[in-house]
């Protein structure tokens, strides 16, 4: 979905550390990522038998030493942002994971409270900043807020997809397909109706966590259980091999880091393609 904000000064965007233009990649690259977040998570606790607690402590900790490379990078790196937003997403897999199979805490329960805390995050965000706009993330303290609120929506959107799929048993496939018209009605507001850039990105990012997710168990969950059994890691190694060839790409053409314009005043905006 296109987003728009002001420009602050000439070559403002020069400074911002997410994607400039979103486009249709972003999107593709964003919805593989939550899958592999979901079969990675899976697979490494499961399939190599490493428990939720060792992948858990494991995966922090890369994903802590990566954040903090993006956080220290002086501008928008393809490969070094895409390697923490597919972290995250395993990290968020696993904090919700963890939620219902260690601490037994119910869906309908961990649901709630991840939708709290995301909009916790979003309130002293714009109480902060006045602003939500993936635009603005130039300095450490909206980047900050920026990654809090996709953590909060991926661990959100794991424990949406499953209480969907498994505890209203709607299976993965028809989870899929309610989210990905989810989408779709935001993109209608958007485009049709022209409701907030900002709102309805949030929105979308929010709603293909879940639609990742399910996507994922669809994929890589054995026929008896309602998937297609390609198993966690072909599923995973599929998405990877994707994910870096888009990156690459982006990387190569820059075409998520296009302006269109650069005078005081003006609008920037980013499209779907």
């Amino acid at each position: 979905m296109q987003n728009a904000v002001k420009a602050a000064q000439p070559g403002w965007a020069l400074a911002v550390k997410v994607p400039v233009v979103i486009t249709l990649y972003f999107w593709l690259i964003k919805i593989m990522a939550t899958t592999v977040g979901e079969t990675a998570a899976d697979y490494l606790a499961v399939d190599l038998h490493l428990g939720l607690v060792a992948t858990s402590a494991v995966m922090t900790l890369l994903f802590i030493g990566v954040l903090t490379a993006q956080m220290r990078a002086s501008r928008y790196v393809p490969w070094l942002y895409w390697l923490t937003v597919t972290l995250i997403s395993v990290v968020g897999t696993l904090l919700t994971d963890n939620l219902t199979d260690q601490l037994g805490v119910p869906l309908p329960v961990s649901t709630a409270l991840f939708a709290l805390a995301l909009l916790a995050t979003f309130a002293i965000w714009w109480g902060s900043e006045h602003d939500l706009s993936i635009h603005s993330i130039a300095t450490p303290k909206r980047e900050g807020f920026y990654w809090a609120t996709i953590l909060f929506t991926f661990a959100l959107g794991t424990a949406g997809g499953d209480l969907a799929a498994e505890r209203l048993q709607l299976g993965y496939a028809l989870s899929a397909l309610l989210f990905g018209g989810a989408i779709a009605l935001t993109a209608a507001a958007y485009y049709l109706f022209k409701a907030s850039a900002v709102t309805t990105f949030w929105v979308a990012y929010i709603l293909t966590r879940p639609l990742g997710a399910t996507l994922g168990d669809w994929l890589s969950k054995p026929g008896a259980e309602g998937g297609l059994g390609l198993g966690t890691m072909g599923t995973s190694a599929l998405f990877l091999v994707t994910i870096l060839a888009l990156v690459i790409y982006l990387t190569a053409t820059r075409r998520d880091q296009l302006q269109r314009s650069s005078s005081p005043g003006s609008t920037a905006s980013s499209t779907l393609s």
